[in-house]
């Protein structure tokens, strides 16, 4: 009998000793070390100790979500974060274009505060009576500090018909606003001609048509005349980069337009094949620009292809990317810095205007547009 036992205990070790060598031949071939290894092994054992002694039941997919969600908040980079299924599809539905939601635009201060820098025409917000400027406190009761920007986001947007409640502060009080969401088809370029054969183009954000929707708009003004350009950049969180680089080979001269570094140091280079640009050109930006906007921003400041007026930008100098994983979920990473075409990184600090004017709320015009108006004028009467 002893002989049996010595035999199956000593299976048992061979087996145990065989399954951790082979997860350790795994994780040395990912390219871990031996603190790595230990690392997976303590997540193992809590995952095990959870499992098997809580007292109540427990959802694996919960435990497992849980525990990707930590490490990667553990970074405390407000860029990076986990997205759940729900959460992917909805950040993919607002690369596209189009979403179910209430169609305003969300942006985050250097509090880490989230206000609505934007309100589509027409849109269940504005008929709700959401107002640019206000803050928001709360998603349908849950405080937007337990959760990071893509999370509220997330929140925000739902199935058409349904219902969402902000709770929002406005001039120091707060109160909620139920909005019913709608399907949203985001337009994320306006163009309109203005006195003295003056284009105007608008960019809100940058997705997947943008660069399409800005070329047609850019030929449009063309066709009607346009002499100079005003390209407002005011509260666009930013978007997606290649979209940005399409742009901006429209209007930054032969060069670079922007670069990548990694971890590892590796460089990528974007670059223009423009002579030179067009028009003579003003960008406008605030502190609500951010990402996109500031590389397109700073390449045309850097450049000299334009005069950047208004107010210093938000400063987000890093580039993010979704890494999808197994159960319709991925990671949202910063992965690498990026930096204009004179080596600035602006991460933290932001693109600082060639003229520095704030936006007078009292006035009757927007005086940024009109110094910007004002400038290009006078570039005109010297050509």
């Amino acid at each position: 009998m002893n002989k049996i036992l010595k035999t199956i205990i000593a299976v048992l070790l061979i087996a145990i000793i065989s399954s951790i060598s082979t997860l350790g031949l795994i994780y040395y071939a990912l390219g871990f070390n031996e603190q790595g290894f230990s690392n997976l092994m303590r997540f193992i054992t809590a995952y095990r100790f959870i499992e098997t002694k809580y007292v109540n039941d427990t959802d694996d997919v919960k435990l497992i979500d849980g525990a990707i969600d930590g490490m990667v908040k553990s970074l405390n980079d407000p860029h990076s974060n986990y997205l759940s299924p729900k959460m992917y599809k909805t950040l993919m539905e607002q690369t596209e274009g189009s979403f179910a939601g209430i169609g305003v635009v969300m942006g985050m201060d250097n509090e880490q505060k989230i206000h609505i820098v934007g309100i589509m025409e027409n849109s269940p917000g504005q008929k709700a009576g959401l107002q640019e400027g206000d803050e928001i406190l709360a998603v349908d009761g849950v405080p937007v500090t337990q959760m990071a920007f893509d999370e509220v986001a997330a929140h925000v947007r739902g199935q058409a018909g349904t219902d969402v409640v902000l709770t929002i502060m406005r001039d120091n009080a707060n109160q909620d606003i139920t909005i019913t969401r709608d399907n949203i088809k985001l337009k994320t370029v306006g163009h309109k001609m203005l006195d003295n054969n003056i284009g105007y183009i608008q960019i809100v954000s940058f997705s997947e048509d943008t660069a399409n929707e800005f070329n047609e708009a850019y030929n449009d003004l063309k066709n009607q005349g346009m002499k100079a350009l005003v390209l407002d950049l005011r509260n666009n969180p930013g978007g997606l980069l290649t979209t940005c680089v399409e742009i901006a080979k429209k209007l930054v001269p032969k060069g670079e337009i922007v670069s990548i570094v990694d971890k590892q140091g590796n460089k990528e280079t974007y670059s223009s094949s423009l002579e030179a640009p067009e028009y003579p050109l003003v960008v406008l930006i605030n502190k609500n620009s951010a990402s996109a906007s500031e590389i397109l921003s700073g390449a045309i400041q850097d450049t000299k292809a334009g005069t950047i007026i208004g107010n210093t930008s938000y400063g987000k100098g890093s580039v993010q990317t979704i890494l999808p994983m197994f159960e319709d979920d991925a990671v949202k990473l910063t992965i690498a810095k990026y930096y204009t075409p004179s080596g600035r990184s602006i991460d933290g600090t932001g693109i600082t205007p060639d003229i520095e004017i704030n936006l007078d709320e009292n006035a009757t015009s927007d005086t940024q547009l009109d110094k910007a108006l004002e400038i290009l004028k006078a570039q005109l009467n010297n050509n």
